[in-house]
Order: structure tokens, then sequence, then C-alpha cells
């Protein structure tokens, strides 16, 4: 990720979080974006970006927490996570252990 798109997705992350203190989500977010475009159209593009991105999520994961809940389920990201059982070590691109050579008798 470049500086621009770092610097914008942490914009865009504090705006989402400051806007329900700050009134209207939709023209805070214009506002923003307005005073970006003025110096970086990049930036702008890229905090744009973010903010599209970060919407959307949120709207799907409620979605899929309505989905869940009607069947009874608790909400995404509450449950445990089911991890995948652990690889050899040559399936996961490693090359396989040598035993430790042995002592020499005598």
């Amino acid at each position: 990720m470049s500086v621009a798109e770092e610097l914008a997705d942490a914009l865009a992350r504090d705006v989402l979080a400051s806007a329900p203190h700050l009134g209207d989500e939709h023209d805070l977010i214009r506002e923003i974006a307005k005073v970006l475009a003025a110096s970086s159209t990049t930036t702008e593009e890229a905090f744009m970006t973010a903010i599209r991105i970060r919407i959307a999520e949120r709207r799907a994961r409620a979605l899929l927490n309505q989905k869940l809940a009607e069947k009874g389920l608790p909400p995404a990201g509450t449950r445990p996570a089911v991890k995948p059982a652990a690889k050899p070590a040559a399936a996961a691109g490693q090359p396989p252990r040598r035993p430790a050579p042995k002592p020499p008798e005598g």
C-alpha cells in the first residue's frame, strides 16, 4: 500500500468513526473529500475508495449477521475461528528435516 493509500485509509476510518458524533455521514465525507481534492486528487481518490470499501463491508457484515441471527447463531467474529489442520513441513514448501548425525562409534 502506498503512503497516500495508507493515510487515506486511516483518515477514512477516522471519518467513519467520527461521523455519528458530527452529524450527516455523507456531508462529512463530501467535505473531507473536497479538502483533499484541493491539494491531492490522488489522496482524494484513495480516501473515497477506502470509504466505499468500508461502507460496503459494513453493509455486507450487517446482512451476514442478520442471516446468522435468523438461524439463531451469534454474529460473525464472535465465534471461535476454525483453524485449518497443520500441514507437514514438506507440504508447506519447506524441505523435510534430516535426522541428526549419529556420533562415531569407538
